[in-house]
């Protein structure tokens, strides 16, 4: 069942539910307050007939006078010298304990009223009566009785009730018009949601909703938008991604593929052989860096990977990292400053912070002219974090390019970066590294004047 359909049904339930709640309460309000009023002015009458009873035998004249007052009143009213002698008054034989019972009479000796609602037997009809008690002293002279058919009440709330309900109907579907054209422009966004939703896993990934009103379905067509770009934005990188590992897959191929067959057919000379079968290598073992830095990137970026941690003296961990290349440096001619904190220590994966800091390192190198420096250091950081920073003085990034500079093959200069053997990948892994220890990256760079990389960790 559509959801238009469901509340559809569920408003008209709540209506129908409102109106027979409304109906029955109002029904039973309107009896209960109409009774009670009728016996509140049952009962004033009757006080107020018996004002005129001054004590005694109860004279006919008084008798003539109340019951002269009935023919003019609402209610029926009637008076008797003695209860027992009520029958004399009713144009029909009546036996007076029909109407008063000895419970009745030992209350009316004290004065008080008494009140009936209910069926009487005698009188063939439901009533509601009240009598009056005419008292002389402790004596009870005689009686005013005053009664209303419930017939009457009935039919005069039939009456409400039949135009409560007609109202009712006219309320429900009016409501129900209403509610229904409040339902459907309520949905619609919804319902424009749905069928781009239903698009957007087709592969139109530019669809959007219109803006609605700032209120919950407001923020769901907002969120929606927001959801429907960042797909966009992703497959766009994966799109980039593919053509990025194809580009870079192509170029040492072609290189492999065209010395191969130079070599093969005999097109290369024999003093060539050894520098074609070189070039080979080198592409070859470019191919295994690209291969194994798109796997350790996919499995960092995995929900299943895990960090190994381990209490690591983060100052020989450097150190160790620094003498596995500076041959590379001696070789260069680059100079080397450090400046270490040996008291910090980190709980972090060692073979994972290696990698991290041989890729910062490896940057600096490809990037530092010969003769240039690198400064390395640990400091600490407000007390909870360790800094590690690897600055050179190389040819720098301009500032444009820095916020992309850790997407996954972003180069500055790609021809530079392809001679000198880089995968593009290195500062993407750093990145993704150091989110998972908790930590973060940063790059500061000027054009002419290096670079700086900081990788900020937790300490225990």
């Amino acid at each position: 069942m559509r959801l238009s359909r469901k509340l559809s049904l569920a408003l008209l339930v709540a209506f129908l539910v409102s109106i027979v709640y409304a109906s029955f309460f109002s029904y039973m309000l309107y009896e209960s307050l109409y009774v009670k009023k009728l016996e509140k002015d049952m009962l004033e009458t009757g006080k107020r007939l018996a004002l005129s009873y001054e004590g005694g035998a109860v004279e006919n004249s008084l008798i003539e006078d109340i019951n002269a007052f009935g023919e003019k009143s609402q209610f029926e009213v009637f008076a008797v010298k003695n209860p027992r002698e009520l029958s004399m008054c009713l144009p029909f034989e009546i036996d007076y304990h029909a109407l008063i019972s000895g419970e009745d009479r030992e209350k009316l000796l004290t004065g008080a009223p008494v009140y009936r609602k209910g069926h009487v037997e005698r009188l063939d009809r439901d009533v509601i009566s009240v009598v009056v008690p005419l008292l002389d002293g402790k004596r009870l002279e005689g009686i005013i009785y005053l009664y209303y058919p419930l017939e009457n009440l009935s039919e005069m709330t039939f009456r409400y009730s039949v135009y409560w309900l007609a109202g009712a109907f006219l309320f429900l579907l009016v409501a129900l018009t209403i509610g229904n054209k409040w339902l459907k422009r309520t949905l619609k966004p919804i319902t424009d949601m749905k069928n781009a939703a239903r698009e957007l896993s087709s592969g139109n990934l530019s669809v959007r909703v219109a803006d609605y009103h700032d209120d919950e379905i407001g923020q769901l067509a907002k969120t929606f938008n927001e959801m429907a770009e960042s797909v966009q934005k992703e497959d766009d990188r994966r799109k980039e991604f593919l053509a990025n590992v194809s580009h870079e897959l192509r170029t040492p191929l072609s290189y492999i593929i065209g010395y191969m067959e130079a070599i093969q057919t005999g097109v290369a000379k024999t003093e060539d052989k050894e520098k074609y079968e070189h070039i080979i290598l080198r592409e070859a073992n470019r191919m295994e860096r690209l291969v194994d830095d798109l796997l350790d990137l996919a499995r960092f970026e995995s929900r299943e990977f895990s960090l190994k941690m381990a209490p690591i003296p983060l100052a020989q961990t450097i150190e160790e990292s620094i003498n596995k290349v500076k041959h590379r440096m001696d070789e260069k001619g680059i100079h080397l400053e450090s400046c270490f904190d040996y008291e910090l220590i980190a709980e972090a994966d060692e073979e994972r912070l290696i990698q991290m800091l041989m890729n910062i390192l490896d940057n600096a190198i490809n990037y530092t002219n010969p003769g240039g420096s690198i400064f390395v250091s640990l400091t600490l950081e407000d007390e909870r974090f360790g800094v590690i920073t690897i600055a050179d003085t190389g040819q720098g990034i301009p500032e444009a390019d820095l916020a992309q500079i850790t997407e996954r093959f972003y180069r500055v200069d790609k021809a530079r970066t392809r001679k000198q053997g880089g995968t593009g990948l290195g500062l993407a892994i750093v990145d993704r590294l150091a989110k998972l220890h908790g930590g973060t990256m940063t790059i500061s760079s000027q054009v002419g004047k290096g670079t700086s990389v900081s990788i900020k960790l937790p300490l225990m």
